[in-house]
């Protein structure tokens, strides 16, 4: 079980495999209040920086599920670094379909939604995990102008216009799965940049150490397309951020 090889490559450095900053996720676990204590399950965690960082900030207690081999084995020795390994514990698995045993108080899924089939699915998912008056944290990108044809949808690496809404559209549809918006958190260009741009060095360092890997092809296409590519397009047409739900 793992993710396909390329983001093992391109996302290696990475901390936050999502347009966030540390202070952007500082900026949400503030805003969100948690008490210590507060016992949190994150679904699609990656390298565990959120619950790493909140454990030590807020005394949190949180579990992460990825099914990423590389990622999970960052995330433990995070915790390690950050001296919070008793309070958070990782899962090498895949999130699709995992409930958690006993209900949390937060439950989260940032950037990863296709575990549920898209945010509704992915909304219902975490629900089943989460106690009466819980948080649901939802982390999708929303069009900041929708593309004028299906080619430039593409080209931002979305399937097609409608795999995602503008910003008002996002959150009206919170609503009708009734839910209270009661926080958000916005990917600004710096915070793209910082995701996108930081897989460019760690593309061509790889490069450099593994000229004769099976990949090696790949990521030198990847590297020589990507920068273009993404200032034309995501940098100009994609946002992104974490949403703070309750159930009304």
């Amino acid at each position: 079980m793992d993710i396909p090889r390329i983001f093992s490559i391109t996302e290696n450095a990475h901390r936050i495999h999502d347009p966030f900053t540390p202070e952007k996720l500082a900026a949400l676990g503030a805003a969100l209040k948690m008490e210590p204590g507060t016992r949190i399950l994150d679904l699609g965690c990656g390298s565990g920086e959120m619950l790493c960082t909140w454990a030590r900030e807020y005394g949190i207690f949180g579990t992460g599920i990825d099914m990423s081999q590389l990622f999970f084995a960052q995330a433990g020795r995070r915790a390690e670094e950050l001296a919070v390994d008793g309070r958070v514990k990782f899962i090498h698995d895949d999130a699709s379909g995992y409930v958690a045993a006993e209900k949390v108080d937060v439950a989260a899924c940032l950037g990863a939604t296709w575990i549920g089939g898209g945010v509704a699915g992915t909304i219902e998912l975490l629900a089943r995990s989460l106690r009466t008056g819980g948080i649901i944290l939802i982390g999708e990108p929303y069009w900041l102008h929708v593309p004028s044809t299906e080619d430039v949808a593409r080209s931002c690496r979305a399937g097609s216009i409608a795999d995602f809404l503008t910003l008002p559209e996002l959150l009206a549809s919170f609503g009708r799965l009734e839910y209270d918006v009661v926080e958000m958190v916005l990917a600004d260009q710096d915070s793209w940049d910082r995701y996108e741009a930081a897989k460019w060095l760690t593309m061509r360092r790889w490069l450099e150490a593994n000229p004769d890997d099976e990949l090696s092809n790949d990521v030198r296409a990847e590297l020589t397309s990507e920068p273009v590519r993404y200032a034309t397009y995501t940098r100009e047409y994609l946002g992104w951020g974490v949403f703070a739900l309750m159930a009304r």
